[in-house]
């Protein structure tokens, strides 16, 4: 787990070194600048959670320093180390946007205290922000990226349909972006201020999904005990997107089928009636009329999902767009891994040659793949031809490249730490897996030291 990160600003060294001992028994990540001037320049290096900064500083003041850290590292929390005299600069700088202030010398107990405070805070705020945009997606119509025919009338009817509050039942194989088209036909509706809420039906058993989904009251069954909404009334105003619909059991499907009619429900163990005005939104990877036929999925529920039908066209009917595609992830990523990388031609012609049966999500991480494993500016046909676990025709890769795929996740993770100096929180981010994942393959590729 990612310990908190604290900046020590101080000019007195003595002090400075003494508060840094201390916090790091505190378990604190700890870094230090002697000035205001290093402190604006340290603080996004070390992606400071908290800064410990002294109001009197050599040349720029405490102030000074306050406004520019705040500019530039807006989520981060200041709190002012004031000493004899400055209790009123103290409260000033608290109006300028500090968190708080403590006397010097600091009370550790009351530092750590005002410390966790802020870190508690700021957990808060992200908590809240996550769940605000989970709840209500931003309008991805910048992320649709394409303009094969097909693709194209997909655009046209999700505008089409957003405007409406008919279910739609969105089609497509694994990978195309089946969420991504139930989140812009919710973004562009009337209903985008209020919820947008996923189900993911397949990974959850019958009597759980029930209960996820309807909610349940106090004693429904054993370790009911409290009453719990269902995901319908949370949705309440706005969208509930059933993913792998086709996966739901025929007795749930019934309860689904009375809510679509009448729009009310009961909770698990409950009998009162609860009304609520929620846009269904379903996808499938399955053929849902031939489960009707093996009567494996009602008739009836599949006729009241599909009463609008968006199909969702796989990467290899959109051939033209995989250049497009392949452009857009390289930028996404030379944005999120702070880079200016380019994909050369040779790639993109072994791009277009590939069959992508994992469609545009295949494709993403392969971009994503190149990139970690790419050292020059140009992402060439060698740095895909193994992560694309050989299908398809490629050219025959430079004997360097020649790598399996073990060797291409060691070295990855190898740059990506050289990349982070060693910071392995930031190297899992750029990695897209958890810090647990990667101190795990840190120890199966005896990277310990960074070798």
């Amino acid at each position: 787990m990612r310990r908190p990160s604290i900046l020590v600003v101080d000019d007195d060294g003595a002090f400075r070194s003494s508060l840094m001992s201390e916090l790091e028994r505190m378990d604190f990540d700890v870094h230090a600048a002697a000035s205001g001037e290093e402190a604006v320049q340290r603080v996004v290096e070390t992606e400071s959670d908290v800064v410990l900064l002294d109001l009197r500083l050599p040349g720029m003041s405490g102030l000074e320093a306050l406004r520019e850290i705040r500019a530039r590292a807006p989520r981060t929390d200041v709190i002012m180390l004031t000493g004899h005299g400055t209790i009123d600069t103290a409260l000033e700088a608290v109006r300028a946007g500090a968190f708080d202030y403590v006397g010097k010398p600091c009370p550790l107990d009351d530092l750590e205290v005002r410390i966790r405070r802020a870190i508690e805070r700021q957990t808060l705020r992200l908590r809240a922000s996550l769940l605000e945009r989970g709840m209500t997606p931003p309008d991805l119509g910048a992320e649709f990226v394409g303009q094969t025919p097909a693709f194209t009338a997909l655009i046209q009817l999700i505008d089409r349909v957003a405007p409406t509050n008919s279910t739609a039942l969105v089609l497509g194989e694994t990978g195309t972006g089946k969420e991504m088209v139930a989140k812009l036909i919710h973004a562009r509706s009337a209903r985008r201020a209020r919820p947008f809420i996923t189900v993911e039906c397949a990974a959850l058993q019958e009597s759980l999904l029930q209960s996820e989904l309807f909610g349940h009251e106090r004693g429904a069954f054993t370790g009911a005990d409290r009453m719990k909404p269902g995901l319908f009334e949370v949705a309440s105003g706005g969208t509930l997107f059933l993913d792998e619909i086709g996966e739901v059991s025929l007795a749930t499907q019934v309860t689904l089928l009375r809510v679509l009619d009448a729009a009310t429900f009961r909770r698990v163990g409950g009998t009162a009636e609860i009304r609520v005005d929620v846009r269904i939104i379903a996808a499938t990877n399955r053929d849902l009329a031939s489960l009707v036929r093996q009567g494996l999925f009602r008739e009836d529920l599949f006729y009241r999902l599909s009463t609008l039908a968006l199909r969702v066209p796989p990467l290899r009917e959109r051939g033209d767009d995989i250049d497009l595609l392949a452009r857009h992830f390289v930028s996404l990523f030379n944005q999120r891994f702070g880079l200016e990388r380019r994909i050369d031609a040779a790639a993109l012609e072994l791009l277009r040659r590939h069959d992508w049966p994992g469609n545009v999500r295949e494709l993403m991480h392969a971009v994503e793949a190149a990139m970690i494993v790419c050292d020059g500016p140009e992402l060439l046909a060698a740095h895909f031809a193994r992560v694309l676990n050989g299908r398809g025709p490629h050219p025959e890769p430079e004997p360097a490249a020649v790598s399996t795929l073990r060797e291409l996740e060691r070295q990855g993770i190898q740059r990506a730490l050289h990349v982070t100096g060693g910071r392995r929180a930031r190297a899992a981010r750029m990695l897209g897996i958890s810090e647990r994942n990667l101190y795990r393959k840190i120890h199966t590729y005896h990277l310990e030291n960074g070798n």
